[in-house]
């Protein structure tokens, strides 16, 4: 019977780590006491090797690493007796079925001490945790976030400098919501939502929750309320920097507020997050970035920092950078902005992958683009010289296939439901 396993696993086990004192003798009774026939060669502990040619073993190697002033230790050999093998499996059943044993009487025992829904159910836990994505308007996007779109139940953090996109793109996010039927609420803690805007990217404003807290206890006390119903799918902040503690409001300016803006965050987080584990709710938080002043200071590259302190990316699932990266002209008139977002942090998925979107005004996110771009590269839209091939149709020439595109919308929609089932296995397996 051939097999590669430590010699003297009973006794000593697979691997093991010896003074470079007792290694000589550790060797030297291996063989007085197994009648083994061999030699020992090498003295200066960096290698050192033991052979042998016993009857039972065709070869015995023993390799001595140095670890920091300790040698390791591994003996191999091609044959073992049968019945050893047989006992150590034996051994091991019958260990594995004590832990079965224990952990099902540990399981009973918190029964009585704990809510149902604080247990640990195994399979069954993990079944439950699986949440459903709302789609960012974007298959870019969607692809570089791994998992089709923004984790429903989850924090996610959209950052960046100002006029780069970020309420664009959280308003698509609303209106992907709002075409699955669900419900969706915009804080606007900055009193500068346009509702020509909502029209244009397509959000629906008459199911659509609007609020203007007046202080930042205020807002996150609507969200912790809402996410704790159940009933909306989306809740956008716009933004944390525009967050104002309600003392800092009747206050007078010249006064020392203590409560500042991150530990009201801190406070308020814990209890939201809480919440969101009981709920399949989707929030979107806006926030700006700031110039770390000690890192110019010191001469170093100037660091950006975002608002409300560390509570809000250490409890955000996705973290998202949004950068602007030129402009978009159409015979020499800008018609859109193109923009870079970064995934920097993701739990669900790989992280630090980017997306290059083109922003449209009066549109949103271009997804005719897109489409045209992606279906190319999957074979959905087939391509021949300077003609595309669009679900039967033949469209020359890139900026008429996505006009036509644009004035096909049912057209598009089915080039996009193709793309992502290609795209995200995740929806393949919701919908099986």
């Amino acid at each position: 019977m051939s097999s590669n396993i430590p010699f003297l696993i009973k006794s000593i086990g697979s691997h093991n780590v010896f003074r470079p004192s007792l290694l000589f003798s550790f060797l030297s009774t291996c063989k007085q006491q197994q009648n083994l026939r061999g030699r020992i060669t090498g003295k200066n502990m960096s290698h050192c090797y033991f052979s042998s040619t016993v009857a039972m073993w065709n070869w015995i190697l023993i390799p001595a690493k140095s670890h920091g002033g300790h040698y390791e230790v591994v003996i191999s050999l091609s044959e073992v007796e049968a019945s050893d093998l047989e006992d150590d499996k034996l051994h091991d059943d019958v260990k594995a079925a004590e832990k079965h044993t224990a952990l099902h009487s540990a399981l009973s025992e918190l029964a009585g001490d704990f809510d149902g829904e604080s247990m640990l159910f195994l399979q069954r836990f993990f079944r439950t945790r699986v949440k459903p994505v709302v789609s960012t308007g974007s298959l870019k996007l969607d692809l570089a976030l791994g998992i089709g779109g923004l984790p429903k139940g989850r924090i996610v953090e959209v950052y960046g400098q100002e006029g780069s996109g970020k309420t664009t793109l959280a308003l698509n996010v609303i209106k992907e919501a709002q075409k699955l039927g669900g419900y969706c609420a915009y804080l606007d803690v900055e009193n500068a939502l346009d509702p020509l805007l909502l029209e244009t990217v397509g959000v629906n404003t008459k199911s659509l929750l609007i609020s203007q807290p007046n202080s930042a206890e205020n807002l996150l006390s609507i969200v912790d309320t809402l996410t704790q119903s159940g009933a909306v799918d989306v809740i956008v902040i716009d933004s944390v920097a525009a967050l104002i503690p309600q003392r800092e409001i009747t206050g007078a300016i010249s006064d020392n507020i203590i409560e500042t803006q991150s530990r009201i965050m801190t406070r308020a987080l814990r209890k939201i997050h809480y919440s969101l584990c009981r709920s399949d709710t989707l929030i979107i938080f806006i926030n700006q970035v700031r110039s770390n002043l000690r890192s110019r200071q010191e001469g170093l590259r100037v660091n950006e920092v975002t608002c409300g302190g560390n509570a809000l990316p250490f409890y955000s699932a996705v973290r998202m950078r949004i950068a602007r990266k030129g402009l978009l002209k159409t015979q020499e008139k800008v018609t859109g902005l193109g923009i870079c977002v970064e995934v920097v942090k993701n739990k669900l998925a790989p992280a630090m992958k980017k997306a290059e979107l083109e922003i449209e005004f009066g549109r949103g996110i271009s997804r005719a683009s897109e489409v045209l771009q992606l279906g190319c590269e999957h074979g959905v839209v087939l391509k021949e010289g300077n003609s595309y091939f669009i679900d039967g149709e033949v469209v020359n020439g890139k900026m008429q296939a996505e006009t036509y595109l644009i004035q096909n919308t049912l057209i598009c929609d089915k080039l996009v439901k193709t793309l992502r089932r290609h795209l995200f296995r995740i929806e393949q397996d919701s919908e099986s």
